[in-house]
Parts: structure tokens; sequence; C-alpha cells
């Protein structure tokens, strides 16, 4: 018997497993049954699965008959006059959602071209087979799809412009871009998806040359006259919040600045820029450790006659300053109330972003790389026609990621550039390369892209031809400004006295067991004692059983609690994490002994 599985729970049986899931797709294309279920015969097992839950992914096909499709020229022409909408093509089963099961019973045809009689669906339009991101890349049917993945990903994190009001918006960590541009290079998915209108990108000059060795290892070298002229140019804007929360007896939050003798209290430098009611003023310029919003809040712990007789000296010091490695510009102060009714602060900071040696670029291409070197213009290689790229791209990131659509691109660039005009760049659907070689030739260029170049430092002309073109090229959101970090004495954790982690906690970099497997392979072994110093403790230790020892300062005395006074009692180095573990060790029962051994 064949078994029928309704959202994978066994439901029953049927005989005939072609007949029954024939009826089944004919009553829902008549709208019998409902549009949301998918069968799914699974020929190999005689199973079939139908589906009507949430979280399928379905896509719309054209229903194909006897080789010919469902939608006709009549249907666009309805479509086209608005006298037939979306969904009554749907009602009428003229096109289908099938999820990812019910696409393995299908043979769908990817133009009308194509069509056979085994053909069950044809694609709506092929582009269709791509999500949104992913469509807006160029030439994508000419790359191996996890490059066009990758392309779709890294347009998500470029910076453009997000929305028209961020001036007067609250966002957690955005950046604008100062001049983006639409691309010369689009498919059909830019106009309908309205890309003009938030742009993420700049269209650029690239040479593809190696330069000095600056852009291995996919770095790229951009031109200090582009960045100097506004290229890549951003703000980061991030907020500060400060709310003034209600306690338990009538206390609460005070935004203010701070008086000299609340606990706490900074220096008078660092509450300079405040005004009168607590709250900085804007368009101050504000470095680390500057106090933008000034507060003062109750003490934590109250007895229960404190809060009858509360001094000013009593309460804390609250006030939210710039964290380490932070600066920027007070953009705007918000001040208004919080959904409990509460006073809220809330200042937006912003930080003009110059492209910088470490930033990250891309093109749609999935061809990431960051920032090598910045080189003065009159330094760059430069065109018989006197044209200096933006920026130089290695030509090893091409053969082993086959970006074919990269080069294909620059040669589209070019030709819109040169000719004024969008080129098309559609996936299955673009300008074939033939015709743009052809207008490139027409336009005074060689057909295949490349140019005589010369040196900008010696003025020599190059030996090979260098493929020169223009390139959609973005920004990403991962610059060096955000994640540079480095430390020397700081913070240390409250357990273990090793130094506190992550980047706004000023912590420190973990050398781990492969780092100081390195160190040992080298032989370099004070330089692997000074990295495992960062815990450095000494401890007594007896000789006699082997336990950490008690030394008594006040009283100069050392002694063992196992062994009492007349032993023999060491001072030994070692890490406090070790130390840490020998306690936690003695609290399971267990007697950690360490036998001392003479150093010499």
């Amino acid at each position: 018997m064949n078994e029928v599985y309704l959202n994978g729970k066994y439901v029953g049986t049927v005989d005939n497993c072609e007949e029954f899931t024939a009826k089944v797709r004919e009553k829902r294309r008549k709208g019998a049954i409902s549009g949301n279920l998918n069968i799914f015969h699974d020929k190999r097992v005689n199973i079939i699965q139908i589906n009507d839950d949430k979280g399928r992914l379905r896509r719309p096909l054209i229903i194909v008959q006897d080789g010919k499709p469902l939608l006709t020229d009549e249907h666009i022409k309805k479509l086209q006059k608005d006298e037939m909408k979306w969904s009554d093509i749907l009602k009428e089963g003229i096109i289908e959602y099938l999820d990812a099961a019910e696409e393995e019973n299908a043979f769908v045809a990817f133009n009308p071209e194509e069509l056979t009689q085994e053909h069950t669906h044809l694609e709506v339009t092929p582009l269709a087979i791509v999500g949104l991101c992913t469509s807006l890349v160029p030439y994508a049917n000419f790359n191996p799809g996890a490059r066009v993945s990758i392309g779709s990903k890294n347009q998500k994190q470029a910076l453009g412009l997000y929305t028209m009001n961020f001036p007067i918006r609250i966002d957690m960590d955005v950046n604008v871009l100062h001049y983006p541009q639409a691309p010369l290079v689009n498919s059909i998915m830019h106009d309908i998806s309205k890309y003009n209108k938030h742009p993420s990108g700049q269209n650029i000059v690239v040479a593809v040359m190696s330069y000095k060795g600056y852009n291995i290892e996919d770095a790229v070298v951009i031109n200090k006259g582009s960045v100097d002229r506004g290229f890549a140019r951003s703000t980061y804007y991030r907020p500060s919040v400060a709310e003034e929360l209600r306690y338990s007896g009538g206390l609460t939050d005070e935004v203010c600045i701070p008086d000299k003798d609340v606990k706490g209290y900074k220096s008078e430098k660092d509450y300079r820029l405040l005004e009168d009611d607590g709250i900085i003023t804007p368009e101050s310029r504000v470095a680390e450790g500057d106090v933008i919003i000034g507060k003062t809040s109750p003490p934590r712990f109250l007895s229960s006659m404190d809060q009858y007789n509360l001094a000013p000296s009593s309460r804390r010091e609250s006030s939210v300053s710039l964290k380490h490695g932070e600066e920027g510009i007070i953009d705007f102060v918000l001040i208004t109330e919080s959904a409990e009714g509460n006073r809220l602060v809330q200042v937006k900071i912003r930080d003009q972003r110059i492209p910088e040696i470490g930033d990250k670029f891309t093109s749609r291409h999935g061809q990431k790389g960051v920032v090598g070197l910045i080189v003065d213009q009159a330094d760059m290689p430069f065109s018989a026609s006197g044209i200096t790229p933006d920026l130089i791209f290695s030509p090893h990131g091409i053969p082993s990621r086959m970006t074919i659509s990269h080069l294909l691109e620059l040669v589209g660039g070019k030709v819109g550039a040169l000719s004024s005009r969008n080129i098309d760049g559609t996936i299955f659907s673009a300008e074939p390369e033939e015709r743009i070689r052809k207008e490139l030739l027409s336009l005074g260029f060689r057909e295949n892209g490349v140019e005589t170049m010369y040196n900008g430092i010696t003025g020599e002309q190059f030996e090979a031809k260098i493929y020169i073109g223009n390139l959609y090229y973005m920004k990403l959101k991962h610059m060096v400004a955000n994640k540079i970090h480095a430390r020397a004495r700081g913070p240390i954790q409250l357990l273990t006295r090793q130094p506190t982690e992550g980047r706004a906690k000023e912590g420190g970099l973990r050398l781990g067991e492969m780092e100081k497997d390195t160190f040992v392979a080298h032989g370099a072994s004070l330089l692997l004692k000074e990295r495992f110093d960062s815990d450095r403790t000494i401890i007594p230790v007896c000789e006699e059983c082997g336990m950490v020892a008690v030394h008594d300062k006040f009283r100069n005395r050392l002694y063992c609690h196992v062994c009492g006074d007349n032993v023999e009692i060491n001072f030994i180095e070692l890490s406090y994490a070790f130390k840490l573990l020998l306690d936690e060790l003695k609290s399971l029962t267990i007697h950690p002994q360490m036998i001392l051994k003479s150093k010499y």
C-alpha cells in the first residue's frame, strides 16, 4: 500500500499514487481545495507527502499543458491594461505556487522556446530563480553560484542612503554614504526596486594590475585624489541614551551637572561641555571619556531610615560618557518621554569616515578586499588619454574565483560611461558581450577593454596592456575605525585576574593553545613567558604537604594550615588562573599537592 503523510503525520493509504496526486493538483487549480497546499509523490519509496504548514518557501510557476503555457498573450495584455490582477491569474489556475518538495515532481522550462511535451511548468521569468539582492548582480549567470551568493550578501553590508529622513532618526550604528550613485551597469530589478532612491555605491575607474605588491591577497590600492574628491566618504552615527528612572520610596535619577560631593565625581574637565541642564551642546567635538549626559542616581542600597535623611553626598554619579576609542561631533539632542512616562534624553553622535588603510571595499561579484595603500594621484599609473584609475584591482582575484561578470561589468561600464547610457546586465537576458565590444571599438578604444598605460612615477610605458574600465564599487560597513584595538595595562576580571575580553571593555587579545605552539616552535621562551604574564601571582607553598600556605603581612608570619609554623615555606610564581584551579579542587575535597624543585 502507498502511504500518505499530511505535514509529516501518517493519515492513510491510496491505491494509485499517480492518479491521486493528479486529482489533488487538479482540484487545487480549480480552487476546490486550498492553494496553500502542496503535494509531492516520492517515486523511490512510493510515499505521498502533503504539506500546508507555515514556513515553506514557495515560488510561482506558469502551468504548462501539452507543451503550451496556459498564460497567453491575451492575459498579458489584460494585465498591462489593469483589467486582470495577479490574484485573478492564480484563481483561474494559470499560475501556481510550488514548494521545494513539489518541485521535485515538476519539469520546469527556462523560457517558452525550450518547451516540449514533457514540460509541466514554465518560469514566469528566469530572474525569479534568484532573490532580490542577487538579481541586482549584473551578468550573474557568468559566475559560479558561490560568488553570486557572496556578491548578494556583500550588497546588504554596503553603505548608502538607507532612508531619506536619517537626520531626524535615532538608529543604532548606521552609516550614510555622502555621494551615492546609481550603477552604470544595472538590471531590471534596479528599476523595479527603485534602487535610484537608495543607491549604495559609486561608479569608479578600475585598472586590473598589480601595484608594488600592495594589492596582493585581495587588497586594493586606491587613489588619494579620488578620496580627496569625495570617493567613499561616509558618516557614522550612533546614539547615547539616558533615562530618569524611578525607584521605590519616591527616589529618582536626575539629569544635571553632578555636584562635587556626589560619589564618583569625575573632574571638571569631563563635564566642561555640559549646559546648565546637564545635557551637551549640539555640534560639540567629543572624545573618549567626555560626559555627554550628566546624571546622578540614588545610592544602590538603602536601610529603612536612610531614605528620610538623604544628603546630596550620598547620591552616586551615573553619567553617560563616550566609551574607549570613540570620538565624534554631537549631531542633535532629543528630549522626550519613555513609554513609562520617564524623562528620556537621546543624543546622536556623528563621525566622518574618510577611506583609510584597512577599510573594506567590494564590487557586486563577491570580489571583496581591504585598502592596502592610498597612493597620490601623481604616482598612479595613467592611460594614453590621461585617465588615472580610482582603484587598482589585483589580477590574481580572477582565475581562482572565476568571476567573469566582474570583467564583463568592467567593459560594460566603460561603454556606458563613454556613450552616456545604462547597460542592461540582467541575469540570463543581459546585453551580449559581442555588442558591447563592437560599441567600444566604434568609440575609438580596443574592443577587449585593454589600454596602453604608463608608470606614474617614472613615466615609462608598461610592456603589458592593462585591462581598465568602469565598475560599481561599494564601501562596506566593516571599517578599521570600528575594529582597531590594542591594549597595554587595563581592566582585569575579578575572578581570574586576567584582562577583560572585547574591544568595548579595553580587553586583551587572547593568546591561545595554537599561538603558544608557534612560540614554542620558534624557541621564543622569554616572549612566551611574557605573553603568559597577565595574571602572574606569587604565593607561599609549604614544602611538607605541598599546599598553599599563608603569609600574614601584618605580623610578618608564615605558616601552613596543615603543618603549622615549623616548616619550610617558599614563595613561587604562577598564574592566578592555576591558583584558582587549586582552590576549586580543594572545594571538591581533593588534595592538590605541589612538589617543589630548586630553580637552579
